[in-house]
């Protein structure tokens, strides 16, 4: 009786939250670019004030990555996030071509559902209130509940901020009964216009299967190809700052390095050199049953998990100060734990005879895991760089940088954010990093420029009426009508 009751307090719940953000919806909907600006900074300011104390939160309750590293998540998404969006023109008209006489107009989508990970919760409730908010839309948060306390006092922190810069009341709303019953409300309310779901393949399936526009992000399972002219120490560096931030927990940090023959060596001993070890074929065995589940789903307890947790759970001896654990591997398939995606400081190592081979692997990885979502290739050939971006079935190929930051748009120039596109390839609707141009329709006025008449073709004079205006006793013009004939037979 108590599970009912609290499923029908969810679903009341979700609809005046939904009711009183159609509501702030219409008043945002009406204010200039620079109120929503104003509304936009103070939201941003607060999450980057509070990215301290939201961490430490977040890391406490779910036990997953680093508060550390979440800091750095929060600042991310408040002020990476923000200086990217901050200029961004979001309301009224935002081109007018003169020339061509079209002029195209910002429409709000609405009232947005914001599906919220336990994975970077902080982080992701303040980078989806921002660009929602900067094109104009309310958003209403339904947190994951293993993350409720962290969710419920972040939306408090910007909401409240928000609402001193002028935001109306109900614009930032949250479920704090979170249920899957209430969750399922909010993505198939009529009134809702758009999900944005980032969290587990479970959730994203029903985001879209809701009847509601969505915006959804797979599973991540981005291999990391050194291929042999790339600055090796510089590569594993780079892959080791990647795996170890936060613990691994972002998806788009890397889940297999991939190496080929003539260069194993210095790889390898490169990452013991940094910290990693190498697992025997017993240790690998011995771990590979604590990654997935029987099911095939990832095992949570090793999510976000340290190397130290990760090693007790499993009953290994590893030397102290291990960053990362890697498990040579030759196979890749749903059950094969080490070829899939693993939210944690965990590393399969492929190695190949060519970069052809290398990359056809990178490929098969992908495939089995991870389609559409994030590669990264260590490289100095421009060429071979260009090969895997014309092949690779993903949406991000990041060249020479850690693939969490440079996935985010944290150490390249793609768009800051936290809700990474994975295409049609990976079952999503965007390829992009998304950012507050996908969260508005975009309204067209186009002036007349041709009239019908101008639509229709001018038919080309008969052969005879040709024949008619002929000379006859003109040789020349009469040949090449002629040849003119011949040809348009052939």
């Amino acid at each position: 009786m108590e599970t009912l009751d609290k499923d029908l307090r969810s679903i009341q719940e979700v609809r005046d939250l939904i009711k009183k953000a159609k509501e702030a919806q219409v008043t945002l909907a009406a204010m200039t670019q620079e109120q929503i600006d104003a509304i936009v900074k103070a939201v941003a300011d607060a999450g980057y004030e509070h990215r301290e104390k939201l961490a430490k939160m977040a890391n406490e309750e779910t036990g997953f990555g680093r508060w550390q590293d979440k800091i750095v998540k929060n600042a991310f998404a408040s002020k990476q996030v923000y200086e990217s969006i901050k200029d961004m023109k979001t309301v009224g008209v935002l081109n007018e071509d003169k020339v061509h006489k079209v002029m195209e107009v910002a429409v709000p989508v609405g009232v947005i559902a914001g599906l919220i990970p336990s994975t970077n919760p902080t982080s992701t409730v303040i980078y989806k209130a921002l660009i929602a908010l900067k094109a104009g839309n309310s958003i209403v948060f339904s947190p994951h509940p293993n993350a409720l306390k962290s969710i419920l006092e972040t939306v408090k922190v910007i909401s409240e901020a928000a609402v001193q810069a002028g935001c109306p009341e109900g614009a930032i709303g949250v479920m704090t009964v979170p249920t899957i019953q209430g969750t399922d409300q909010l993505m198939k309310h009529n009134d809702v216009a758009l999900i944005l779901a980032t969290g587990g393949t479970a959730m994203v399936k029903a985001a879209y299967s809701s009847g509601t526009p969505a915006i959804g992000v797979g599973p991540g399972n981005g291999p990391a190809f050194i291929e042999k002219s790339a600055n090796i120490p510089l590569a594993v560096k780079r892959i080791m700052d990647s795996k170890t931030f936060d613990n691994g927990t972002i998806c788009a940090s890397e889940q297999s390095v991939v190496v080929e023959a003539c260069s194993k060596d210095a790889v390898v001993a490169e990452f013991k050199k940094q910290g990693a070890y190498f697992l025997s074929a017993e240790e690998s065995a011995q771990l590979g049953k604590f990654i997935m589940r029987a099911n095939g789903t990832m095992n949570p307890q090793i999510v976000g998990r340290s190397v130290e947790h990760i090693a007790k759970l499993a009953n290994l001896d590893i030397p102290a100060g291990t960053r990362v654990l890697i498990a040579e591997e030759t196979r890749v398939g749903p059950k094969v734990p080490y070829s899939r995606e693993k939210l944690a400081p965990i590393l399969a190592f492929y190695t190949e005879d060519s970069w052809e081979a290398a990359c056809e692997r990178c490929i098969e990885i992908l495939n089995g895991e991870g389609a559409g979502h994030t590669m990264v290739i260590h490289s100095e050939n421009e060429e071979i760089v260009r090969q895997f971006a014309l092949k690779k079935p993903v949406s991000r190929l990041l060249v020479n940088t850690p693939g969490t930051l440079g996935g985010i748009g944290a150490t390249t120039a793609i768009a800051p954010a936290l809700t990474l596109g994975c295409g049609a390839v990976g079952g999503s609707s965007t390829s992009d990093n998304i950012s507050p141009l996908n969260l508005l329709n975009i309204r067209r006025v186009a002036y007349g420029l041709r009239e019908m008449e101008d639509l229709v073709e001018q038919e080309q004079p008969a052969a005879q009426d040709k024949l008619a205006s002929i000379d006859l006793g003109d040789k020349e013009q009469l040949i090449g009508m002629i040849v003119a004939r011949i040809l348009e037979k052939m």
